[in-house]
């Protein structure tokens, strides 16, 4: 898609004045996707040579919001962490060739905050953590449960840049379990589930807290702990509550109530899946 209407690409090293009309340009694959009338200026975040991947002195990983899925694919394979296999199931739940996968970009995913966007289900399920900041300068933090609050909106604000989430040490030594469904064979994901065991970090057998994030099915990602093992009367009741009404997506690629029905299914099936492993 040719955007015609911007007038200007500036490298996002040198600072300048955020204005009306202003986008950040990472992998390109959306905002080249369809039309962007309201674009004047993009600034390109390509040039910025932040490391895709650094694991910091704790053990936790930091993934710079320019790191591709292809490079997030690749890492989490070489790590050999013990949620790697959840990496790869995420990255797969794109259903993109591998040139969309060399181009899109963890963080475009997280900011386009569709309910289908794959890495807001792995960022979340695994308690990542967003590093925003503002045109002055300033620095927040936000989990990324909290970051995407609909469908396509988040908490980001004029001008503020998503540079990187981390992920905690202990998530990626937990268990995890994936479950993904779709109304079509290569379709967009309609509910999509990630339950976390977390597992002491010496490497003994997998225990404690027990966490489901449900995303895909709603319009922003929904977490439940359970700091004991929940029973399935337990496990449904939980998921009935913390889906408000309304908040179960509805668009061509599923109805609520499809939607709701798989996600019950889908909880009750990652709660048998990682009950076995805490006995273990």
């Amino acid at each position: 898609m040719d955007l015609n209407t911007v007038l200007e690409v500036r490298d996002a090293r040198s600072r300048g004045v955020w204005r009306s009309g202003d986008a950040w340009l990472g992998g390109g694959t959306y905002l080249f996707s369809e039309p962007q009338p309201q674009l004047r200026r993009l600034i390109d975040l390509s040039r910025t040579g932040w490391p895709p991947l650094r694991v910091t002195a704790e053990g936790d990983l930091e993934i710079a919001a320019t790191c591709t899925i292809a490079q997030l694919s690749r890492g989490a394979e070489e790590a050999g962490w013990a949620s790697a296999p959840l990496f790869e199931q995420c990255c797969r739940a794109f259903l993109a060739s591998w040139k969309i996968w060399n181009m899109a970009t963890v963080g475009g995913n997280l900011c386009n905050s569709l309910p289908a966007g794959p890495m807001i289900s792995l960022m979340a399920a695994l308690d990542g953590r967003c590093r925003l900041l503002s045109q002055s300068g300033a620095v927040r933090e936000v989990p990324v449960a909290d970051f995407v609050t609909g469908a396509g909106r988040n908490v980001l604000r004029p001008g503020e840049l998503l540079r990187a989430v981390t992920l905690p040490a202990r998530a990626l030594a937990a268990r995890t379990a994936f479950r993904q469904a779709s109304l079509y064979g290569l379709g967009r994901s309609g509910a999509l589930l990630i339950g976390v065991l977390d597992a002491p970090l010496g490497g003994q057998a997998p225990c404690g807290t027990l966490t489901l994030t449900i995303t895909a099915s709603t319009v922003r990602p929904i977490q439940l702990r359970f700091p004991v093992p929940p029973n399935a009367r337990a496990m449904r009741e939980a998921v009935e509550n913390a889906v408000e009404p309304g908040e179960y997506f509805d668009d061509i690629h599923g109805l609520p109530s499809w939607r709701r029905h798989m996600t019950l299914r889908y909880a009750e099936e990652i709660r048998g899946e990682l009950g076995k492993e805490r006995d273990r």
